[in-house]
């Protein structure tokens, strides 16, 4: 164990909360096939989702039990994004729900997972926002929705419904990290100027 009583230091690789970061990872492909093959509704479908969204609240816990990596940090939400999109094209792919939202959502987390890495260039950091938990719990459920068969089948207008209510909370955290981000920016620009400016004695 590290002086700061945890078991993995940032650079750790090999952890439990990675292992189960990348079995979301490796389960996003295989769950958007089964999609296409017995969707939308289905037990099933529903019962994986909802483990797979548990074990995101997990490997959280166990990350911060015995130590953040620097690699977690990276993979935890590439694995959300790819489950998610991998729900949500295989739904639209079989009309289940519309492609338009889906469209919004996609750009909108490759417009994003782009602005961290040339944020991240620059020195600047963009944390996660608590709004952004609830764009996660959006997305989340309006998949859930289609997959669980009391509302996939049938009522495909309240998972409609869910889905741009996920829209519109997924664009107004992109907007909010841009214009943090942007004065974050201008802000360490500022400062850089500052030193570079010779000081009057």
């Amino acid at each position: 164990m590290n002086e700061a009583g945890r078991f993995f230091g940032p650079s750790a690789l090999l952890t439990p909360a990675n292992a189960l970061t990348l079995a979301r990872l490796v389960g996003a492909p295989m769950l958007a096939v089964l999609t296409v093959e017995i969707g939308p509704a289905s037990w099933l479908l529903w019962a994986l989702w909802t483990v797979f969204c548990l074990s995101d609240s997990l490997d959280g816990h166990v990350a911060r039990r015995l130590g953040t990596t620097r690699s977690g940090a990276f993979l935890d939400p590439l694995a959300d994004k790819f489950l998610v999109l991998g729900a949500l094209s295989a739904l639209a792919a079989i009309g289940a729900v519309s492609v338009w939202p889906v469209t919004l959502i996609g750009a909108r987390e490759i417009a994003m997972s782009a602005f961290r890495v040339t944020a991240g260039r620059r020195g600047i950091s963009v944390p996660a926002r608590p709004l952004a938990k609830l764009k996660t719990l959006g997305q989340d459920l309006a998949v859930a929705g289609a997959f669980f068969p009391p509302i996939g089948r049938g009522h495909l207008g309240v998972v409609g419904i869910m889905l741009w209510v996920a829209v519109a909370l997924t664009l107004a955290t992109g907007l909010e990290y841009y214009v943090d981000a942007r004065h974050d920016l201008r802000g360490r620009l500022a400062r850089d100027g500052d030193a570079a400016t010779p000081q009057e004695a």
